[in-house]
C-alpha cells in the first residue's frame, strides 16, 4: 500500500492498516521502512539542520514570528520573549555555534578521508532549509544524510525537523531529485554523553573546592519542557514509555548513565525549563527554578546544572540557565555551576561523523554503540511517532507514515 502526502490529514495512527510504507524522498535502501538500515548507502552530502536564530536587533521580532507562525501568538508576547535576545545584542549564539560545528565536522571528515560536504540549513532563520537544498541541487548532490541538532525524540526535536525536510523539498520543487535520510536520534550515543560525564566530574570538583560536601550537593539535569500531550506521544506508542513518553524516558536513562560516573554524589533529578505555553496547557515539570528553591529549603548548598537536553550554548542555555537559574541559586544561597554543552567537544564531533558513517556503511545493529538499554534508536522513525496534537500529522521524511 502506498500513501501519498495528500492523504496525511486523513490518517490516524491508532487505526493505521498494516503494512505501512515509508514516505516519499527516502533513499532506496531506507524505503522498506525497516527500523534499522544495514545496507550501505552512497550519500553524497551531509545536511546539518538546526533551529536558527537572529543575528541583530532588527532580526529578533521577524525571527520570533517565524518560530511561532500559525500559533496565533500576540505581538506583546513576542516582545516579552524578545528581551532575552535583546539582552545579548539581538544575536542568538546558535548560528555561530553551527558555523563552528560545521567547520569541526568538515575537519573531522577530512582527517578521516571521508568525501562528504556539509551543507547547513535552519528552520527559522537564514540559511533556511530551502536554501540548503537549493545549494545541494546546484552542486549536484542528490542523496543527503541529515543531522538534526537535537538528540531526543519529540515533535519539536525530531518530527518537526522531518517536516522541515518535506516542506523544503516542496518549496524548491526538488522532491523528485533529492533523497533525504537522517541519522538516528543520538541521545545515548557515547559522543553525545561523554561531554556531560566530563562536565559533571569537573563541576563536582568545582563544588568540592568551595568546601561543600557531596551530601549537600544536588545534580540537576535540565532540558526543555514540552507540552505533556507532545511528551506522551513521543517515540513509538508500542514501546509503552508511559505518560511522559520516550522524551522523558530517554533523558532519565542518560542521566542514570552520567550519574554512574559521578562517584560520591547520589542526589539528582530531571528538571525542565523554557516553558512557553498558556497556563491552561500542562507542560512537563518541575521547573528548574522551583526545584532550586525547594532544594534550598532541604539544606542543599550546591547544585551542578547539566543542560542534558541541549547540544550547544544557545539562548535557552544562556538565558534560562546562565541568567535565570543562576540568579535563583544566588538568591537562595546556593552555589551553582553549569556544565558545558557538547558544542564542538571532540567526542561529540567524532560521534556525529560516526553516526553518518554508520548509515553510509550499513553498520549492523549489534555494532552500533548505545549507552542505555533504549538504543540504538531507529534509523527510520516509526508509524505515528511524535505527533503534534495541535496540528496533527503533516508530511515528514525519514519515517514510516503517518
Amino acid at each position: 500500500m502506498t500513501i501519498s502526502n495528500g492523504a496525511f490529514d486523513q490518517l490516524d495512527a491508532s487505526n493505521l492498516p498494516e503494512p505501512v510504507i515509508v514516505l516519499n524522498a527516502a533513499s532506496d535502501e531506507a524505503a522498506s521502512g525497516a527500523e534499522h538500515v544495514t545496507t550501505p548507502v552512497a550519500y553524497d552530502a551531509i545536511l546539518l539542520a538546526s533551529f536558527g536564530g537572529p543575528e541583530g536587533q532588527d532580526d529578533v521580532i521577524p525571527f520570533l514570528r517565524n518560530v511561532t507562525r500559525g500559533r496565533g501568538i500576540p505581538e506583546e508576547r513576542l516582545e516579552e520573549v524578545a528581551h532575552h535576545y535583546r539582552a545579548f545584542g539581538g544575536v542568538s549564539p546558535i548560528n555561530d555555534q553551527n558555523r563552528e560545528l560545521k567547520a569541526a565536522l568538515e575537519a573531522e571528515l577530512e582527517r578521516r578521508g571521508v568525501d562528504l560536504p556539509v551543507i547547513w540549513g535552519n528552520r527559522n532563520w537564514t540559511p533556511y532549509m530551502r536554501d540548503a537544498l537549493t545549494e545541494a541541487n546546484q552542486r549536484g548532490f542528490t542523496k543527503l544524510i541529515a543531522i538534526g541538532t537535537s538528540a531526543y525524540s519529540s515533535f519539536s526535536s525530531c518530527r518537526q525537523y522531518r517536516e522541515d525536510y518535506a516542506i523544503a523539498l516542496e518549496e524548491t520543487g526538488l522532491g523528485d531529485t533529492i533523497k533525504i535520510d537522517k541519522v538516528r536520534q543520538f541521545f545515548d550515543h557515547p559522543g553525545f554523553v561523554q561531554p556531560f560525564i566530563d562536565g559533571v566530574k569537573q563541576g563536582l570538583l568545582d563544588v568540592a573546592a568551595q568546601g561543600i560536601s557531596p551530601e549537600e550537593t544536588h545534580i540537576l539535569f535540565a532540558t526543555h519542557s514540552i507540552p505533556s500531550s507532545d511528551a506522551e506521544r513521543s517515540g513509538p506508542a508500542s514501546r509503552g514509555f508511559g505518560p511522559d513518553g520516550a522524551y522523558a524516558a530517554q533523558h532519565l536513562a542518560v542521566a542514570e548513565v552520567v550519574m554512574s560516573e559521578a562517584a560520591g554524589v547520589e542526589k539528582w533529578s530531571l528538571v525542565y525549563q523554557s516553558r512557553s505555553g498558556p497556563p491552561s496547557m500542562p507542560w512537563l515539570e518541575p521547573d528548574i527554578n522551583d526545584s532550586i528553591v525547594e532544594l534550598a529549603g532541604q539544606g542543599i548548598k550546591a547544585v551542578v546544572i547539566v543542560p542534558l537536553g541541549f547540544v550547544s550554548d544557545h539562548m535557552e542555555v544562556k538565558w534560562d540557565l546562565d541568567t535565570e537559574a543562576m540568579e535563583t541559586s544566588e538568591e537562595n544561597g546556593i552555589f551553582a555551576v553549569r556544565v558545558p554543552t557538547p558544542g564542538v567537544h571532540a567526542a561529540y564531533v567524532t560521534g556525529l561523523v560516526d553516526l553518518v558513517l554508520e548509515r553510509r556503511d550499513g553498520v549492523p545493529v549489534a555494532d552500533r554503540p548505545a549507552m542505555t538499554d533504549l538504543g540504538p534508536w531507529y534509523d527510520v522513525c516509526r508509524p505515528g511517532c511524535c505527533e503534534n496534537v495541535r496540528a496533527g500529522f503533516k508530511p515528514a521524511l525519514a519515517g514510516v507514515l503517518p
